[in-house]
This record gives structure tokens, C-alpha cells and sequence, in this order.
């Protein structure tokens, strides 16, 4: 095997691979300002940071990359790391995620790498996740109706209990505005709830066999559409109107195929169409197909072919059943939704294309080659394009930014394990299922979380790929980016089961954090703290939490599927 050379300017190590001297570079104690001192010291006290072992790592280079006849491409350097450090936020007092925590290892040398030994660190136990799912029988008419299994919720916290959750409030704390209940009867496997979203005055969510709205202040049902199967896909985009598009089982037998979309107006609360995904030759093969929506499209990608469909009426727009061939097409297999449509493409040697839909027809407008052996994970953006990808031949990872033009741009380069916390499922084929990568297209940045408990957030440089500012760690919680909006960057701070969660803001160019809501202590924040795999928005000053898979174990209907804080 070729030993390629180190970079320039860096002395080969006893390995051939070029080493930065010296020892890594400490993160500064401030945002963006190393000598200023620890914001959190009051009202929050540093706690001491828990080690993290940081091996040597070495400098590789990227493989050669394949040109594209159009836009060539300079290489994308990666690096062979060591252990990927500890697996999420687990731990005595701490919450268990349930999630698969996406890691990636930042080498000193520039790249952020996936640390050796695995691909994906598993914070938590091991309930739920990847479980077999057993059916059901529901209404099948898809009229909005009542939903008397699930408590409406009071307005005072309660959310239908006997227990006050309100009643541990310490001064300085808001409240809990409402939960939601789960008493529907569940299969023994339990159900998917695998969708949230905050319209208007509501919060709808998707459990089972309903999309069901929820008034944001009060937590009183609006409105219902059922389904005669369970939903078994669904994406939190929505188009411009707040239409999106749920898919659900053909039937309740061991062959039922996941192959029935529904249209939904979010905003109407009903229905707008229903369909069966046509299959598109002998090899459409109909395996967890993810959904993803640009303008008026929503793809369905599934092992095989991939086909658009309009959201607002159902009709098909395209669909792409070609086969790669040696000249150099990529056939798009999988695709990422929002301001843009983005489809990751399998060529003839199984390497990889990311490339530039028109989501109206589905024609390719840019491609960017990965050499082979280098798989896109996730996209956590659209726009910019920001991709994850990973070769784990040699167990190397690296985040990408592209131009418009598909160009590489950068990379972001930086000291830490990084890690966004990602849904588990059997055949994960979703490329936008993780929280905790934020990418803030205004501000030219992007933000990570630090992997574990007590953990770090870095501003990455979308331009330079370097890191801004960060964090200082130390807070004995986990602390989990949300959204960037008006300059701001809004993250979450883990409850524990004796405190309460809290929404902080950081501004986007470094400086002082500030708590924007501080959720109840104990009745609360247990309850706060058990939510499995829980999905978290934070939107017009009240923060909605809700799992998104339903055991189905708890006894006596306790089991909670939504909690809503607020002032």
C-alpha cells in the first residue's frame, strides 16, 4: 500500500503520517474572548470538567477524488482518529437520551474524524428503538374527529392529573403548561410517534394512527385526522402553507408494505388526499422509505427507485428508476428536504454523489463526486449544503460544506468529539433525523454540541471551517443547540430528575448566554427528564417536548407523549 506524504510543512511521524508537534490547543474560556472570565460563574458555578482521553492523531489524506467533468473538485483531507470518547449524556442524575449520538472526532491536525472502535457511540439503554412493530385496526375514514384517548389537558399544568406539576416552583422558575397522556391501547412492540410540529397557535403530533392539534397555550385538542393503519413514515418539513405529507401501512399483515401516503393541511386540519406509492418496476423495493419535502415536492426514497409527488394534490412529479451507468451517471437514492432539495446518488462502483434537485422535475442542476468507499451519513443542511460523511474502511469522518455550485467550500476543522443526536432506527436511510447540528446560513455558521454530559457548543466558520468561539463546559448537564433565528442561537439545557430544563440564548458572534425559560423543579422535572428519544422545539417562548416512540409498557396510561412549557 502507497503511504501517502504528510501535508507541507509537517515532518512525517514513525507512522509516515505527518503529526502536529506540540500538545492540542485549549478551547477559550469565553465566546470568542480566551481571557474573559467564565460567564456562567453567577448564577451558574463551573463544575469540573470529567476527562476526556484525546489519543494522538495523525494526518490522512483523502483519497483522490474522481472529477467531475464540470466541477472539479479539490480534495477533502480525513484523518484516522483514536476512541470516540463517552456516548452522550448518560450518567448518575443525568438524562438517557435514547438516541443514537452521531460522533464525530475532531483531529488537532484540522478535520473532524470519526474516533476508531465504531461508527456511532449508543447513549442510553437499549428499550424501544429498533424494535419489530405489530398492527392495529383504526377508523378508516380520515375525517377529523375527537380523540377521547388522549387527556385534553386543563391548562394548569397537569395535563388531567392529580398531581399539581407546578407545585416544586422555585422563584425565578416558569411552568408547565400542559401534558398529553398517552392511554391509547399500543401493540406489545409499541408505536412510532415520529413527527412534531408548532403552526400557528398549535402543536400537531404524530402517534400511531393520528396526526392530532393541540392548542399551544392550553393544550385543547383542535382537531384529529385518523388512519386505518399505523403510520410508519413521516418528515418534520412542511411546505410554505404548513402542508406536509404522512405515510402509513397497507394492512395489517406480515407483508404490508409501507407504501400509503396521506396528505395533511396543517393549518385546516384535515386531509387533503389520499394515495398508494406506484411501484416503479421489479425492483422497487419498498424498505423503510424516508420522506423529505422542497416547495411543493415530497420525495419517497426507498431501496430502489425514488418518486416525487406534489404535496398539495398528490400527482406524481417524477420518478427516477434509472439504473448508474459507467459513464458517470449517479442515480439519486435518498433525499434531504427544506429551503432546497439535495439528493445523495448511488454511481456504478457504489461510491457516492451529492447533488442539486429541481424539485419540480427532479433533473440534477450540480453533482460534487465523493471518492469511493466515502458514504454521506446525514445532511444537516440544505442551505448551505452541509453534509456528513464517513469512510468506515478506515474509520475516518468528515464534515463537508458546499457552494452553490457544488463546489467544496470547506470543512470544519477543530479540538473535540462532536456529536448530534440522531433517531435510531433498523434501516436508518433518513439523512435529517438528528437534533444538535445547527447551521445558521446568515451568520456564515455552524454549531455543534461536544459529545457527553457537562459538554461544549462550537461556532464553526462556514467560510473557513475554523471554529468562532465555543462554549465553556462545566455544567454538569447537556447542553443541545435547538435553532438560529434574529442572530441568536437557541439551545437546551438537559433536565435532570432534580432540575428542571432550561432555553438559553447565545448571540451569534460570542457573548453572554441568557436563560430565556427555566422549567420547574421536581414534580416536574422528573417527568421533564423521562421523555424517551424526545423531540424538542422551541418556538414564540414556549418550549414543546415530545418522545417519538411510544413504549406502550407503562401501566395505567401514564406514559407521556407531550409536555409544553412556558411563561
Amino acid at each position: 500500500m502507497t503511504v501517502p506524504p504528510p501535508p507541507p510543512n509537517q515532518p512525517p511521524g514513525p507512522d509516515g503520517y505527518g503529526h502536529l508537534p506540540g500538545p492540542p490547543p485549549q478551547p477559550p474560556q469565553g465566546y470568542g474572548h480566551p481571557q474573559a472570565p467564565n460567564p456562567y460563574a453567577q448564577p451558574y458555578p463551573q463544575q469540573p470538567q470529567p476527562p476526556h482521553a484525546q489519543p494522538q492523531q495523525a494526518w490522512g489524506p483523502y483519497p483522490t477524488q474522481p472529477q467531475h467533468p464540470q466541477h472539479p473538485q479539490p480534495p477533502l483531507p480525513g484523518a484516522p482518529g483514536g476512541p470516540g470518547g463517552p456516548g452522550g449524556p448518560g450518567g448518575p442524575g443525568g438524562r438517557s437520551r435514547n438516541k443514537l449520538a452521531v460522533v464525530v472526532a475532531a483531529a488537532v491536525a484540522g478535520v473532524l474524524v470519526l474516533g476508531a472502535g465504531g461508527y456511532f457511540l449508543l447513549s442510553g439503554d437499549d428499550k424501544g428503538g429498533a424494535t419489530p412493530q405489530s398492527q392495529g385496526s383504526a377508523p378508516a375514514d380520515g375525517k377529523p374527529s375527537g380523540s377521547p384517548s388522549v387527556d385534553k389537558g386543563d391548562g394548569n399544568g397537569g395535563g388531567g392529573q392529580e398531581m399539581d406539576l407546578n407545585s416544586g416552583r422555585k422563584p425565578g422558575e416558569d411552568k408547565v403548561l400542559w401534558v398529553k397522556t398517552n392511554s391509547v391501547e399500543l401493540p406489545g412492540a409499541g408505536a412510532d410517534a415520529p413527527a412534531q410540529w408548532v403552526v400557528g397557535d398549535t402543536v400537531v403530533k404524530a402517534m400511531y394512527k393520528t396526526v392530532t392539534a393541540y392548542g399551544a397555550a392550553d393544550g385543547k385538542e383542535r382537531w384529529t385526522v385518523s388512519f386505518p393503519q399505523k403510520i410508519c413514515t413521516a418528515t418534520d418539513l412542511t411546505t410554505a402553507d404548513a402542508k406536509t405529507v404522512v405515510g402509513f401501512m397497507s394492512g395489517e399483515a406480515d407483508n404490508a408494505k409501507c407504501n400509503q401516503l396521506k396528505g395533511i393541511d396543517l393549518k385546516a386540519g384535515k386531509e387533503t388526499w389520499t394515495k398508494e406509492v406506484p411501484e416503479e418496476g421489479p425492483f422497487d423495493i419498498m424498505v423503510s422509505p424516508t420522506l423529505a419535502i422542497a416547495g411543493d415536492t415530497v420525495t419517497v426514497s426507498r431501496m430502489g427507485p425514488t418518486s416525487g409527488f406534489k404535496v398539495s394534490t398528490g400527482d406524481k412529479v417524477f420518478a427516477r428508476t434509472e439504473q448508474p451507468t459507467t459513464d458517470g451517471r449517479c442515480v439519486p437514492e435518498t433525499y434531504a428536504g427544506g429551503t432546497k432539495l439535495v439528493a445523495v446518488a448511488r454511481c456504478v462502483d457504489e461510491s457516492q454523489e451529492v447533488q442539486g434537485s429541481d424539485p419540480a422535475t427532479g433533473n440534477t442542476t450540480w453533482t460534487y463526486k465523493l471518492p469511493k468507499e466515502w458514504k454521506v451519513t446525514k445532511v444537516y443542511s440544505v442551505d448551505p449544503v452541509v453534509v456528513d460523511v464517513t469512510n468506515k474502511t478506515k474509520k475516518e469522518r468528515a464534515v463537508a460544506v458546499l457552494g452553490p455550485d457544488g463546489k467544496l467550500r470547506t470543512q470544519l476543522s477543530g479540538d473535540g468529539n462532536f456529536a448530534a443526536e440522531c433517531n435510531l432506527t433498523l434501516l436508518d436511510r433518513s439523512l435529517q433525523n438528528c437534533q444538535g447540528a445547527v447551521v445558521d446560513g446568515p451568520a456564515n455558521t455552524m454549531y455543534l454540541p461536544t459529545d457527553g454530559r457537562s459538554n461544549e457548543i462550537a461556532a464553526f466558520d462556514l467560510t473557513t471551517g475554523k471554529v468562532k468561539w465555543r462554549t465553556p463546559a462545566g455544567q454538569g448537564r447537556r447542553l443541545l443547540p435547538l435553532k438560529a433565528e434574529n442572530g441568536q442561537l437557541y439551545a437546551y439545557l438537559d433536565a435532570e430528575r432534580d432540575k428542571g430544563g432550561e432555553v438559553w440564548t447565545l448571540p451569534a458572534a460570542g457573548g453572554k448566554p441568557t436563560p430565556v425559560l427555566r422549567n420547574p423543579s421536581p414534580p416536574a422535572a422528573p417527568v421533564e427528564n423521562a421523555f424517551f428519544a424526545p423531540q424538542l422545539d422551541y418556538v414564540d417562548g414556549r418550549l414543546f417536548i415530545s418522545s417519538t416512540r411510544m413504549l406502550g409498557s407503562t401501566k395505567g396510561g401514564q406514559e407521556k407523549l407531550l409536555m409544553v412549557f412556558g411563561k
